[in-house]
């Protein structure tokens, strides 16, 4: 399979499946957010999903996929430091916001800069008609943000912090894109980057996890967060992975836009899962968000 999809990279098939990976990414990263930010606290649910896909990637990452070239060492330990500060900053910004709001920010936040980081180090460009599909997708999802963030009911004390976490952390969303892309096209093997990745990423969430847990004083049932947890993982393998295969198929700004359609799938998980409210100005938003992801492939 990686000889396939190698030799798919810089191909006009390659660019059509980019552009299905980076939508299935959107759709399972709608997912994922919502499972971190669902029933449980987001710390512990943060800490069952990465234990989950940590275990579930390690045989593959020892014993499936090429070992990494001795160049990649530091490479994966420099994404293993982004994304912990990223995963950090995310659940401290779902623990003070709602999901509605917090969500679109953060997601607004990191195509523009992704867009910016892959032209400095991958030489990319935007044609004119391209910049126009990501700033008419940026008025969508920051408009859906301010749109909840008028009607928001609950946490409102700690909105402030909330929306500067979560424009934090989807500037760090634009650096781990930038810098993942730049992993996985610096190994022979793409699969070899995402099995030890995700088998990396996995060491330091679950102990912090533990650490809160025994802190609450209203302990949950380990079941149920445990299955939150492997759903999560497999989730988190999709999500990540399609993205990360999109980005070395194709243009990596492009499959960083057009994952960013995750902010209408997160609308809707959020009105249909979460039961929070949906009215047509929001559908009306979400469109705008769609028919920026469109002016974005059409433009290229």
């Amino acid at each position: 399979m990686s000889a396939w999809l190698i030799s798919l990279e810089g191909t006009g098939a390659g660019h059509q499946l980019a552009l299905a990976l980076a939508l299935l990414a959107a759709f399972l990263h709608a997912v994922f957010g919502a499972l971190q930010k669902g029933r449980h606290d987001p710390w512990l649910s943060r800490g069952a999903i990465d234990a989950s896909y940590g275990l579930m990637a390690a045989p593959f990452a020892l014993f499936v996929v090429p070992w990494p070239e001795p160049h990649m060492a530091p490479i994966l330990a420099g994404a293993f430091a982004i994304h912990l500060v990223y995963k950090l900053l995310q659940a401290q910004a779902y623990t003070k916001g709602s999901y509605t709001v917090v969500y679109p920010v953060v997601r607004g936040t990191g195509p523009f800069f992704t867009v910016i980081g892959a032209y400095l180090l991958f030489g990319e460009t935007f044609s004119p008609i391209q910049w126009l599909g990501v700033a008419v997708l940026l008025a969508g999802i920051f408009g859906l943000a301010a749109y909840n963030l008028m009607f928001l009911e609950t946490a409102r004390e700690t909105l402030k912090p909330a929306l500067v976490l979560a424009v934090a952390t989807g500037m760090l969303v634009a650096l781990y894109t930038t810098y993942d892309a730049y992993g996985i096209r610096a190994t022979a093997d793409p699969f070899t980057f995402l099995a030890w990745f995700f088998m990396i990423d996995a060491i330091a969430m679950p102990p912090i996890a533990v650490l809160r847990w025994r802190s609450l004083a209203q302990r949950p049932a380990l079941g149920p967060l445990a299955l939150r947890g492997v759903v999560g993982g497999l989730v988190a393998f999709f999500s990540f992975g399609s993205v990360m295969l999109a980005t070395r198929l194709d243009k990596v700004g492009e499959a960083a836009v057009l994952r960013e359609t995750s902010t209408v799938f997160a609308a809707l998980i959020g009105w249909l899962v979460l039961k929070e409210t949906v009215g047509p100005r929001r559908i009306a938003l979400m469109s705008l968000i769609a028919a920026g992801a469109v002016i974005v492939e059409l433009g290229g």
